[in-house]
């Protein structure tokens, strides 16, 4: 059962297949000198070191750079189209890729002029031809790097400054020439270049270079061996795996859709071979991987970018997550425990796993890399250098090791694989960066904050479930970064000026875009385990959505109390953990059908059900904090609520099993 590290390659291949093209060896060498000289420059920008010109550059010619060398790769990794060739480069690909580096040298040559000048509101009629080509070719660098839906979504929203004024009531805005937004959007710090950009040049791009490190030496290999050696033994062992695994590897990856293939070709299998049904199998893999991106110490890049939007240090939206994520895995962890426990399903025999202790003398160094990255976040505060130091004690520490050791080849690999993944970051942000231009020129983003209010009839509760169903619409189809910087300028501060803390209303978006990835119609996460597993993916989506459940409630849950993101005293905070633990315990339990300590719930055909709906029930009721905005019982009250519902369900459940066991012994 142990993974090798050619095992989780081979996973990856395909889907680099299915999107990218195979470049001949000169235009990998020039995407290796864009992604060694971008790096370099990075290096230079955040570590102050003045090398190169002798002085450090303007955020705008800093970003310009970083644009003009990532963005233009799209048109050479990305085909124009599903069918177009896979290993030759059209001319037009290269044409497209030749002149918005063209474009982007000139932006950056005149980066100080742009601000000298204000060109961004007044530009010559050269600069706004010039950007207003930029411009169409962003959208189609969006489009193969994020999809048609994104595409589209950008598409319309970057032109809205043109027919803002002639938009309903609560959607009309300042409306702006051609020439005026065109400016707008590729001069200003607003759009393209703006907060999404800002947060790959001054966050992103560390943690993303030390995302590929970690896989490329192996770390997928060893977190997934390490879960199988703890945990693959136990009942339910491979789906417990499967959380631990995917737990880590989505926390590095930030990926939920690339998360699942590779980790669930391993992952599936191995509960299929236990008992786990396909769809089953395949559910557990999504909502493990979902949750990844949601998980402490790495999420995904929406975070970093959350972290400039609400002006707090990175490790500050990692601290605030790591109640929430626990309760999300807690109630993963304990779905399967019960499932696996109703259906009577072993785990894998010893003798057919990694040993831990032969896996952690091959592995240590990925856990020393880690305290190293956590000490320089929480200790030292040094997020912005954090991963680059982590990224060169990984690669020496690699090269120390005769079976992980790297050659030649493996380094230009390492290099070819950030570069792509830059690129592609890289030309979603800065599409996404024109929503956030658009919105931000025509004033709808303040204006839009007292027209949501007005509707909601200032109930900040029907504030909240608007932004629910927004979240998860927006989740559909754009990806997750992009809803959740559309929604953090258009909804957050409604949200906010509902008396909502800050952080608990970014979180809440930012889960809730979350959602659409284990939940029918769309499903991503859950269609892709689906393939893997060979089930339905409907049948899969619904799966995930049961076993995912948790995450519907729990965005709710440190809303109404802040005290669950650690925003407040440590005392409300033990006093909500302990009984939100319990009561996640008792809402995975009633999903299931079992409780442990009292057995199957669902003995009695008719009476099963009420049990569960007790349970579950009583499970909300203690997970739910008292005294709250929007609840008007106190934390004593709900409990006194959750033990009446919940421990008559138990006592029924127990009377029921037992009178089970003795009709058997009979």
């Amino acid at each position: 059962m142990e993974v090798k590290d050619s095992d989780v390659e081979t996973v990856a291949a395909p889907e680099e297949q299915g999107r990218h093209r195979s470049l001949s060896a000169v235009w990998n060498g020039i995407l290796i000198t864009a992604t060694v000289i971008v790096v370099a420059l990075s290096v230079n920008q955040l570590f102050n070191l003045g090398f190169f010109v002798g002085h450090i550059w303007l955020d705008n010619k800093y970003q310009y750079a970083l644009f003009g060398l990532l963005v233009p790769l799209t048109f050479l990794i990305f085909p124009m189209t599903s069918r177009a060739s896979r290993t030759k480069i059209p001319l037009y690909d290269i044409a497209a890729s030749v002149v918005m580096f063209a474009l982007l040298l000139f932006f950056f040559i005149n980066a100080e002029r742009i601000l000298d000048s204000g060109w961004e509101m007044g530009a010559p009629q050269h600069v706004v031809i010039f950007g207003f080509i930029l411009w169409a070719l962003v959208l189609e660098a969006t489009r193969r790097a994020g999809g048609t839906a994104l595409f589209a979504i950008v598409f319309l929203i970057s032109l809205y400054p043109l027919y803002a004024d002639v938009m309903p009531g609560p959607i009309a805005g300042l409306s702006s020439s051609i020439a005026d937004t065109t400016a707008y959007h590729t001069l200003s710090a607003e759009s393209m270049l703006g907060i999404p950009m800002q947060a790959l040049a001054n966050l992103v791009i560390g943690f993303l270079i030390f995302g590929v490190a970690l896989t490329q030496t192996g770390g997928g290999t060893f977190f997934i061996n390490l879960a199988f050696a703890l945990l693959g033994h136990v009942r339910g062992g491979p789906a417990k795996v499967a959380i631990f695994s995917s737990g880590l590897m989505g926390s590095m990856s930030g990926s939920v859709v690339s998360n699942v293939i590779t980790t669930g070709v391993l992952t599936i299998p191995a509960m299929r071979k236990t008992g786990f049904r396909k769809s089953y199998a395949a559910g557990v893999e999504a909502c493990a991987s979902t949750g990844g991106v949601l998980m402490p110490p790495i999420m995904g890049s929406t975070a970093f970018i959350m972290a400039v939007f609400l002006d707090v240090p990175y490790i500050t939206i990692a601290v605030a997550a790591i109640i929430p994520s626990v309760l999300y895995y807690l109630a993963l962890f304990i779905q399967i425990d019960a499932f696996a426990a109703r259906n009577e399903m072993p785990g894998i025999e010893r003798d057919k796993l990694p040993g831990l202790k032969e896996t952690l003398l091959q592995g240590w160094h990925f856990i020393a890399v880690f305290v190293l990255l956590i000490v320089m976040l929480i200790y030292l505060k040094q997020e912005v250098l954090a991963p680059f130091y982590a990224t060169v004690l990984l690669l020496i520490i690699n090269q120390l090791f005769p079976h992980s050791r790297w050659n030649g080849s493996d380094f230009i690999g390492f290099i070819i694989a950030t570069g792509k993944l830059l690129a592609e970051i890289a030309a979603i942000l800065v599409g996404v960066g024109l929503i956030v231009g658009a919105l931000s020129i025509t004033g709808m983003a303040g204006t839009l904050v007292n027209d949501l209010i007005f509707l909601a009839g200032g109930n900040t509760l029907v504030l909240l479930l608007m932004g629910a169903i927004t979240s998860f619409i927006m989740g559909i189809g754009m990806t997750v970064t992009a809803a959740y910087i559309f929604l953090a300028i258009v909804l957050a501060p409604a949200l906010v000026q509902g008396g909502l803390n800050p952080m608990s209303v970014h979180l809440f978006i930012l889960y809730w875009g979350m959602v659409s990835f284990i939940t029918p119609p769309v499903a991503l996460g859950a269609f892709a385990a689906a393939s893997i597993a060979g089930a339905s993916p409907m049948r899969t989506g619904f799966e995930a959505m049961r076993l995912g459940s948790i995450i519907y409630f729990v965005p709710f849950f440190f809303v109404l109390d802040p005290a669950f993101i650690l925003q407040g005293e440590f005392s409300r905070t033990a006093i909500l953990f302990g009984s939100a633990v319990i009561g996640v315990i008792l809402i995975a339990s009633s999903l299931q059908g079992y409780l442990v300590g009292v057995g199957n719930l669902h003995r009695h055909p008719v009476f099963g059900w009420l049990i569960r709906g007790l349970m579950l029930i009583g499970g909300l009721c203690l997970a739910t904090p008292g005294n709250s905005v929007l609840i008007p019982f106190s934390d004593l009250q709900l409990a006194i609520t959750a033990l009446l519902l919940a421990g008559s369900a138990a006592l029924l459940a127990y009377l029921f099993e037992k009178s089970h066991h003795k009709q058997l012994t009979a």
